[in-house]
């Protein structure tokens, strides 16, 4: 049976969506993070080492990163209602949204993530630096990427009701997280990007997501 190691506010909810959605038997082990760095704690590292997010065991199997776990768990249990079949009319799409998340979408977050950061939590003397150089990076880095991304995303989404057509992939459940985020710290509000944020109210209310929240019942967003 697969354990789901998931770390409080985190992208293993992604995976907690995925298993509830595939309705496979599954146990889920609960981490909070460390309340003064807000990392991982040391029983979840003894897991997975680099302390990331998410991370599953199965048997003899330990794996991180959430593509390889979600195709992992999709080889044993999807019968290709996730995962469009190669030559499928939405199968180009599929593979599009289920990688740039991870390869495009989240790192650009997490970087804002950690510049926002960077600058609330330097020293008072350091402060008006620290602002400088976080601005300059979001101005000629960061955010026009962002917003560039975030545009595709919205143009995909006037298309279809999911990323990849009419009907719920894994690419919708790995996008999801990173959509939320981009809702807390990216500027995608609902009156610029109505499509995104009609895509995150049919997520908020899809039953298997409902379901996944309950179970991790402290959100999904590090604020």
């Amino acid at each position: 049976m697969i354990t789901l190691h998931h770390l409080e506010k985190s992208q293993s909810i992604r995976i907690l969506w995925l298993l509830e959605e595939l309705g496979v038997p599954y146990e889920v082990k609960l981490y909070d993070r460390d309340p003064n760095t807000r990392l991982a704690p040391a029983e979840y590292k003894a897991v997975s080492p680099l302390g990331t997010a998410p991370c599953i065991s199965d048997g003899d199997v330990t794996l991180a990163e959430t593509n390889a776990i979600v195709d992992y768990i999709l080889d044993k249990h999807d019968d290709g209602r996730l995962r469009p079949a190669p030559e499928t009319d939405n199968r180009a799409d599929y593979l599009f949204w289920f990688h740039a998340s991870q390869g495009s979408f989240q790192p650009l977050l997490t970087n804002k993530f950690v510049m926002m950061a960077m600058t609330s939590r330097a020293p008072f003397f350091l402060k008006p630096a620290a602002k400088m150089l976080v601005g300059g990076l979001d101005k000629a880095f960061f955010g026009p990427r962002l917003s560039a991304f975030m545009a595709e995303a919205e143009k995909a989404l006037g298309k279809h009701k999911w990323f990849a057509g009419e009907e719920l992939t894994a690419a919708d459940i790995v996008m999801g997280y990173s959509m939320e985020l981009a809702a807390h710290r990216a500027g995608m509000d609902a009156g610029n990007y109505p499509n995104a944020h009609r895509f995150l109210q049919q997520m908020r209310a899809y039953p298997s997501y409902q379901r996944a929240l309950e179970k991790d019942g402290k959100g999904t967003i590090l604020l």
